[in-house]
């Protein structure tokens, strides 16, 4: 669908909303309108972000560095259904990725149907940006996840440009206020608790800028796999310590064994004299 079709439709159901009256929700729900992502690049940084949250927060051995919890909702490239007009529709396909907090997140789920989860909207969205969604997500994207979902925060980012990373945050009169960023460009995301900032590294074979999460002291938010090797080193590390405190413990004992021979040989000799002057040393 056309960026100029997408803006349409969107307004035209902005527009229909009667939640006075609200229609009986249509049970017919499809979770894959068969689309793919825009590309690889944007299928892998959004799992990036996906997979990072859930290993900070989610029940894994790897993420001690934060309390485990299962009061929250992550998912990316699912539809989001939040109004009968756009369900019947099939007008929206919900962002990129999201993040729902206080729910239960154990409950699978194919997509995220807001009437079927309280009324609750996603709290933080991340839209990944092509010259074909730009202006989108930018502009109709942001005003539907500020006048009717009110996300906290929103943020966008190209994953072919680097410098396009944008936020805005939710204030008390409901409106979004731009982010200042960082010295180093990064975004505060006060409804996480983390910083969005770029990192330039290979994953699943492809060396990017991808988006990445950080926590509060600047450190960056591992996957999985990264967390597994690091704890793998760490694990090899403490190992090697154990190791060389072992050598140590070694060469001390034999530092020890010597000077007792040593002393021994000193004593055998000094005996050895007493007796060639006739004197029993054991008097």
């Amino acid at each position: 669908m056309s960026s100029d079709a997408i803006k349409e439709t969107i307004s035209q159901n902005v527009e229909q909303w009667d939640w006075e009256n609200p229609p009986m929700p249509p049970t017919d729900l499809i979770f894959d309108d068969g689309e793919p992502l825009e590309s690889n690049r944007h299928r892998i940084a959004m799992n990036v972000l996906i997979r990072s949250l859930q290993q900070a927060w989610g029940d894994s051995p790897n993420s001690d560095s934060f309390a485990s919890r299962n009061d929250f909702f992550t998912g990316g490239n699912m539809f989001v259904y939040y109004n009968s007009a756009q369900a019947r529709n099939r007008d929206f396909r919900g962002p990129d990725f999201f993040v729902v907090l206080d729910v239960d997140g154990t409950i699978p789920r194919q997509g995220w149907v807001v009437w079927d989860e309280g009324g609750r909207y996603p709290d933080v969205i991340v839209e990944l940006m092509s010259p074909s969604t730009a202006e989108v997500d930018t502009t109709t994207k942001k005003d539907i996840y500020e006048r009717v979902f009110k996300t906290r925060n929103y943020f966008v980012f190209d994953p072919f440009n680097p410098a396009s990373l944008q936020g805005w945050r939710l204030d008390d009169n409901l409106r979004y206020q731009l982010i200042a960023p960082d010295e180093r460009g990064w975004l505060w995301c006060q409804t996480l608790g983390f910083w969005l900032g770029t990192w330039e590294g290979t994953i699943d074979r492809e060396t990017a800028v991808w988006l990445r999460f950080y926590d509060d002291s600047g450190n960056l938010i591992l996957l999985p796999e990264e967390a597994a090797q690091a704890k793998a080193e760490e694990e090899r590390q403490q190992a090697e310590q154990e190791k060389q405190r072992a050598e140590q413990e070694r060469q001390r004992a034999e530092q020890e064994r010597q000077k007792a021979e040593q002393e021994k040989q000193r004593a055998d000799r000094l005996a050895e004299q007493l007796r060639t002057l006739g004197i029993n040393p054991e008097v």
